[in-house]
């Protein structure tokens, strides 16, 4: 997709109708939870329920630390070089072995092991990102890539009925905007100021989610070192979707306008949900 779109097309082509609804279903479709599902055989939702408190907060505590790593790197690192992009195989088996090593160690393995794997699907995201047309030089797309760990399907829309995606991003909408203006003006320095924690505890409230299945999937007897490995690329399949879907919706939006891509995105949500229940429409 081309970078340089300054003025506003009409209305969106055929080719771009069918890629907002493919992002659509990537960013309304199944869980990340239902997938650990399908993948393990087992119900990861009741053994999320099942996890301990304090691994709960241990987890918690290794998400924030993460993140505050992770936007270290996005902040200061991404966009002053121009490397050339790994294909998406060598991020997908560098997750599996990092995956199978925690699959073999457990919790304790945790802490080394998804620093590594995120600052993976941070690099692997940038590399979307720019494919679709977002300028790496710019806080704001640099920003984009990190919305990308607060997004999926949670089995919540907003409270408007607001679609899932969009609900996420006026969630994160404050403080994703101020820290850009922020960078933009050079205020911020290091990763201790208000904005940067702010920022941190609005993503890592949704990540952490995601990261506490993935836990829940690994602790399955039946899945073990191999299977952490298998649960570990699913982790990175998951975001890297995620990542495509935003970045087309982002793309579109500066091609077309967010109002009439949001209207659109809408349309396609309500179709999506028509063709999978059915009965409801029958009913209505």
């Amino acid at each position: 997709m081309s970078r340089g779109v300054t003025s506003m097309a009409q209305d969106l082509s055929e080719r771009e109708e069918r890629a907002l609804q493919r992002a659509v279903a990537i960013l309304e479709g199944k869980s990340f939870v239902g997938r650990l599902t399908e993948l393990t055989g087992e119900p990861v939702s009741r053994m999320l329920r099942r996890l301990p408190a304090p691994v709960t907060r241990q987890i918690n505590r290794i998400v924030r630390r993460t993140l505050f790593q992770t936007l270290d790197v996005a902040l200061y690192k991404m966009g002053s070089t121009r490397l050339p992009e790994p294909p998406p195989a060598l991020f997908q088996f560098a997750s599996g072995v990092t995956g199978g090593v925690s699959g073999f160690f457990g919790m304790a393995a945790l802490a080394v092991e998804l620093p590594v794997t995120t600052a993976m699907m941070l690099r692997s995201i940038a590399g979307i990102a720019a494919r679709n047309g977002e300028r790496m030089d710019q806080p704001a797309s640099r920003l984009a890539c990190l919305e990308v760990f607060a997004l999926g399907p949670q089995g919540k829309r907003g409270p408007t009925g607001e679609t899932t995606y969009y609900a996420a991003r006026a969630f994160l909408a404050r403080t994703v905007s101020e820290a850009a203006q922020a960078l933009l003006e050079r205020r911020i320095a290091g990763s201790s100021g208000p904005l940067i924690v702010d920022l941190v505890s609005s993503i890592g409230s949704r990540f952490g989610i995601v990261v506490s299945e993935k836990v829940a999937a690994g602790a399955i007897p039946v899945v073990g070192a191999i299977g952490g490995a298998a649960v570990n690329i699913a982790f990175m399949q998951h975001f890297q979707q995620m990542a495509r879907a935003h970045f087309v919706v982002r793309y579109l939006e500066r091609r077309y306008g967010p109002q009439l891509v949001q209207s659109r995105y809408r349309s396609f949500d309500e179709l999506r949900q028509a063709r999978a229940h059915p009965e409801n429409v029958t009913n209505s």
